[in-house]
């Protein structure tokens, strides 16, 4: 059986699409029909290499995305044919898989646990979450990094109270997230801080308090005005050194909390003065806001039903599969929510 799907042969080129033999399944893992595919910020730094050199290429790419089971492998329990599911490069409960190799005329193309710009993917069960037929496929599509990312900061790595005061470095898909989240967790002042006023108009729309320009000199002077003695917390999901050091700046001495979610290239690295960790502020980094997909996922589901988690008006452009390449453009050129890919089969 065979596969269309987006493949990246070298850094800094385009992906091409091509059709791939499946593996058979083995120990662990299942086959998904992909019905739509998140584009993330990270799959595209995989793209230019920003972490440095490849030694997977060929390699497949996508890490979250909804579908649902056509196959399952030797000793899967989680899931049976049929499930409707949700994919994401956070590990849950269920078998650790191993990675995939498919083929293309004679060329081994690698794949991880999870990959998901194809029409068909083999994943391990463990990247895999069974979710409710009430979500629409488009919405469940960014549940498994955006969605549970942004949230899970505010619910999981900080828990954010009532009446706190927060501001947004970035506001793309993890941002705008963290912004909903937030507002779920009954924070009282939301910032948005970004250089897009496309996305800050957006970000406006998902309901932040204030949205500042980054490069607005008097930056920090502002947030102190919003919020006098600093701010409860900040993310940075930009993956911006300078932001990564403002987010630090911003938050109060006594018990601020500064979390990093984007990334930096391999070789860049931020400063901060070890004094302003003796008077208390913090900084810390997360793992997919320390989501636990089989606990948050169903969580995020059942509040999106009741109206109080609208993660798919997060959603402002969509491709299909065939036009991968010009989905990434759209990512690099600003102004976008999330994007999502519909699979050509």
């Amino acid at each position: 059986m065979k596969t269309r799907a987006a493949i990246l042969w070298q850094l800094h080129k385009p992906l091409v699409i091509d059709d791939v033999e499946i593996p058979a399944l083995k120990k662990g893992q299942v086959l998904v029909k992909i019905f739509y595919s998140g584009i993330c910020r990270a799959q595209y730094n995989e793209m230019i290499g920003l972490k440095g050199p490849d030694k997977f290429l060929p390699h497949l790419l996508g890490h979250e995305a909804s579908g649902t089971i056509v196959d399952i492998g030797p000793g899967v329990m989680k899931v049976k044919k049929g499930d409707y599911v949700c994919l994401s490069w956070i590990k849950g409960k269920g078998l650790d898989g191993l990675s995939s190799q498919y083929r293309l005329n004679g060329r081994i193309i690698n794949a991880g646990g999870v990959t998901t710009f194809s029409d068909y993917s083999v994943v391990s069960e463990n990247r895999v979450t069974k979710i409710s037929k009430t979500i629409p496929p488009e919405a469940a599509a960014i549940l498994g990094c955006a969605v549970v990312t942004g949230c899970g900061i505010m619910e999981n790595t900080v828990q954010a109270r009532p009446g706190s005061a927060v501001a947004v470095f970035g506001v793309g898909g993890v941002g705008l997230s963290v912004v909903l989240g937030a507002k779920r967790r009954g924070c009282a002042i939301i910032i948005a801080i970004d250089i897009d006023a496309q996305k800050l108009k957006f970000a406006k729309r998902l309901g932040v308090t204030h949205a500042l320009n980054a490069k607005d000199k008097n930056l920090l002077s502002k947030i102190y005005k919003l919020s006098p003695g600093g701010l409860d917390y900040a993310v940075d999901a930009s993956g911006n050194k300078t932001a990564m050091e403002l987010a630090f700046a911003a938050v109060k001495e006594k018990g601020g909390i500064c979390v990093i979610a984007g990334n930096l290239g391999k070789d860049e690295k931020i400063q901060l003065h070890p004094f302003d960790l003796i008077k208390g502020k913090r900084i810390i980094g997360t793992w997919g806001g320390e989501t636990q997909p089989d606990r948050d996922v169903p969580k995020y589901i059942a509040a999106f039903g009741r109206g109080q988690l609208p993660f798919d008006t997060m959603i402002t452009h969509r491709f299909q599969l065939s036009e991968i390449n010009q989905a990434f453009e759209v990512l690099q050129k600003g102004g976008a929510g999330r994007i999502i890919v519909k699979a050509d089969g």
